[in-house]
């Protein structure tokens, strides 16, 4: 066998490259995209543009060729992205412009976040805004002169002519303009540590959230703009400030804006999960794409939110939302994939947004019959949810209304829509699905595991935990490197970028969640010893905070240290978090001062701009109300630990063990023959007790 396995290994590696050969051959052009995993860089592989993935190598041959880089990042699920695509990087005459005077560089914003971050600052920098397709024209070195987004094909050979000129007749200008703008680039992510500044206080807290509440569509929910996004780090947050400050409006927005989130077209009724964004006020009509980081934190959300308010809305929204998870973007090994495009074939062969997911009012009846008039009530099929002459499903009354309308029970009202969205779905399924993104992300699914966790933990369905520790497993097994860190992305067994804070972050925080809800200790030293392999290696010592990148990365222009709390929080917003937990468990580490300096450097953005920092909100509530160690020890740890951690508690962390734990908190707390219920703050513990009533009452 010895002497035959290196022939069949030629063998089959001869007959790996004739397939290989054989796909190209049905294609007029073939870049060095094709040796890439990403479906969005793989899209572009057939392009005539010599397209090259972001690497040293490629940038070491634009200074060796003196030739100027064209960088354009986008994703896969991207509308405007394949419009530019096929408008100009398909075309002969733009591809033949391209490659005759620029070194052309493709980037998968997802895969790269680290560089999408610094150009998407400097677009934002020379124009005032910012989206994708995100194009740069940069010095062979990296530093950007000239940026723009969607352009058709004239503006951007016009735009691309002039620049080449440009660069040929007057260099120094050009490099004089991207000097100054890597300043600038630098500059706008200074971060000065602030060592003695006071607390914030709740009183401080109060002010912000009221300057924060003038923005809010008390109505429709979210704020009085559009588009609007869903931002779940800030619904998240003021569920919590609401509950902890006994504030009733602020409750009341928050389930506003849940309830007009979950009748809106923006949730996918026919088959669950929410698409990126609505583009009007009312969240009626989608920006179609369905994207996992969406799909992970508001099943969270919405899992939190029904512990507090028991809204079955809520719980249903949550469920679906994961059976959509699970059934479109599921990897048989158990890790998630990132996302279904907006676009998908229509009826004449077009890709067209949308078309997987609206409806024409004449199908509808078609399909329902005798139920489409309690169908068309229930989702307006009217004025109100129509869209360019197809309706995108809408819901502006509640089932109690639609019941009374129709003098129908509302157990008679809820089987015959699910019937009727069952009919739909068989419907849909017949037509050309969005094309899938099944790269994996290591963060992204850091977020779908805790958002399984909550939903786990609060909706009570044990298949939940199994699915999150199939999850958790995956990426421990597939996404943790030898040294100890971690990996940026995953597709067919094959990882190749390192992580990022944001893959550290997310994870940390979704494994000290498991381990709340199985007492596994294996997770929780898994996020200790992420937390320490991200100190070592992201921190920067004088503020505390974490650079983006890794010190073992190639270096770009900027070391970015990310801390604003967009529509995924700041990875260091969630480190904070994290680190304080660990805290709370392992008391002489100095985790709880990095987390205390972390967040006395950031607050000072806070009075203006509670928004964009709602994520590190979490900490000044953590640091100024009562922080709760939940200790079980005995025999029923389990069972008292799912009693105690269905509560909405947000300002706790809960341990167990049968006997003696690991953990100093479970040391010399066993007494045979009981379980029992410790209390703590900092490590100093209320009497004991042996239910999870007393236990809320000591809270």
């Amino acid at each position: 066998m010895q002497k035959i396995a290196p022939v069949l290994l030629v063998l089959l590696f001869l007959l790996n490259g004739c397939a290989q050969k054989k796909e190209n051959m049905n294609h007029k052009y073939t870049n060095a995209l094709i040796n890439e995993t990403s479906p969005y860089l793989l899209q572009h592989a057939h392009n005539p543009v010599n397209w090259e993935a972001w690497r040293p190598e490629v940038l070491k041959k634009a200074q060796d060729e003196n030739k100027l880089l064209l960088i354009s990042i986008g994703y896969a699920a991207c509308h405007w992205c394949h419009v530019m695509e096929h408008e100009c990087f398909e075309d002969e005459e733009v591809a033949k412009m391209m490659n005759e005077n620029f070194i052309n560089i493709k980037i998968d914003r997802e895969e790269r976040p680290d560089v999408d971050q610094i150009y998407m600052d400097a677009i934002q920098m020379m124009t005032g805004n910012g989206g994708w397709p995100l194009n740069i024209i940069a010095l062979p070195d990296g530093r950007p002169f000239w940026g723009a987004t969607y352009l058709p094909k004239d503006s951007w050979i016009k735009s691309l002519n002039q620049l080449t000129d440009l660069y040929k007749t007057d260099p120094n200008k050009i490099i004089g303009y991207a000097r100054d703008l890597e300043k600038g680039i630098q500059a706008i992510n200074l971060v000065e540590s602030a060592t003695d500044t006071d607390s914030y206080s709740i009183n401080q807290l109060n002010g912000a959230v009221e300057n924060w509440s003038t923005y809010f569509d008390t109505f429709l929910g979210g704020y009085k703009q559009a588009p609007k996004f869903m931002m779940p780090n800030n619904i998240d947050f003021l569920l919590h400030y609401g509950t902890s400050q006994n504030d009733e409006r602020i409750l009341e927005y928050v389930n506003t804006t849940l309830t007009r989130m979950a009748y809106g077209g923006v949730f996918d009724h026919v088959g669950g999960g929410f698409s990126r964004y609505s583009v009007d006020t009312k969240w009626h009509v989608p920006h179609f794409e369905k994207m996992l980081y969406d799909n992970g934190q508001l099943v969270s959300l919405y899992s939190k939110a029904y512990a507090v308010t028991k809204n079955e809305l809520y719980k249903k929204i949550a469920e679906e939302s994961i059976a959509f998870v699970l059934e479109e973007l599921t990897d048989e090994n158990g890790g998630f994939y990132s996302s279904l495009d907006a676009d998908s074939i229509d009826d004449t062969g077009e890709l067209e947004e949308g078309a997987y997911y609206v409806w024409t009012e004449e199908e509808i009846k078609n399909l329902l019959d005798s139920d489409f008039e309690v169908f068309k009530d229930y989702f307006n099929i009217n004025s109100y949810g129509e869209w360019e002459e197809n309706y995108v499903l809408i819901r502006d009354k509640s089932d109690e209304e639609i019941a009374t309308k129709h003098n129908l029970s509302l157990a008679s009202l809820k089987v015959k829509i699910d019937e009727s969205l069952n009919i739909l779905k068989e419907e849909r399924s017949k037509r050309e699905k969005p094309r899938l993104d099944d790269k994996i992300l290591t963060s992204w699914n850091g977020l779908m595991l805790k958002g399984l966790v909550d939903a786990y933990r609060y909706l009570e369905d044990e298949t939940y935990l199994e699915i999150a520790l199939k999850n958790a497993t995956f990426i421990q097994k597939e996404m943790k490197k030898t040294d100890g860190g971690l990996f940026r992305n995953h597709k067919k067994g094959k990882s190749n970028i390192n992580g990022f804070l944001e893959d550290y972050a997310t994870v940390i925080e979704a494994y000290i969640s498991l381990y709340e809800v199985t007492f596994d200790i294996k997770w929780f030293e898994e996020a200790q010893a992420l937390a320490d392999y991200a100190i070592s290696h992201f921190q920067d010592k004088e503020s505390k905070l974490f650079y983006f990148t890794s010190d073992e990365d190639d270096s770009l222009i900027r070391r970015t240290i990310e801390t604003n709390d967009n529509v995924i929080s700041a990875s260091n917003s969630i480190m904070g978090k994290n680190l304080l937990k660990l805290h709370k468990l392992y008391m002489n580490k100095g985790y709880g001062n990095i987390a205390h300096q972390m967040l006395k450097t950031i607050q000072g953005n806070f009075d203006e701009s509670a928004q964009g920092y709602s994520n590190w909100l979490h900490l000044v509530l953590y640091e100024n109300l009562n922080f709760h160690e939940i200790a079980i020890v005995g025999e029923d740890y389990k069972t008292l630990g799912k009693e105690i951690s269905k509560n909405y508690l947000p300002n706790s962390i809960l341990v167990g063990s049968p006997k003696e734990g690991a953990i100093d908190l479970l040391k010399s707390r066993y007494n045979e023959g009981e379980t029992l219920i410790y209390v703590c703050i900092e490590g100093t513990c209320k009497l004991p007790v042996k239910s999870a009533v007393e236990v809320l009452n000591q809270l």
